[in-house]
């Protein structure tokens, strides 16, 4: 029964949906990424790309998940001078 959701594009397409809205409810910049390398595993499944076991199943959505954070890094990361460098301490007189 598990094994046969891992290889359902509507299964893959939902853990992405729970993802995005725990990104939502818990802005932490990681689910974001999941979300997304979720929404890939869906699309190729849907397609019919390719039918493979459980565990490429997961290897695949880890290799998804972390270009697509990397991506977001760079696309959206911190950019150079944007952060605030304090030169004087609250306590200094």
């Amino acid at each position: 029964m598990i094994s046969a959701l891992w290889a359902t594009w509507w299964a893959w397409m939902a853990f992405a949906l729970v993802l995005g809205i725990l990104e939502m409810l818990l802005p932490a910049f990681i689910f974001l990424g999941f979300a997304l390398g979720a929404f890939a595993m869906a699309i190729l499944l849907a397609l019919g790309l390719f039918s493979i076991s459980w565990g490429w199943t997961l290897v695949l959505f880890a290799s998804f998940s972390l270009l697509a954070y990397i991506g977001l890094r760079l696309l959206v990361g911190l950019r150079p001078g944007q952060v605030k460098v304090w030169t004087k301490d609250i306590n200094d007189d």
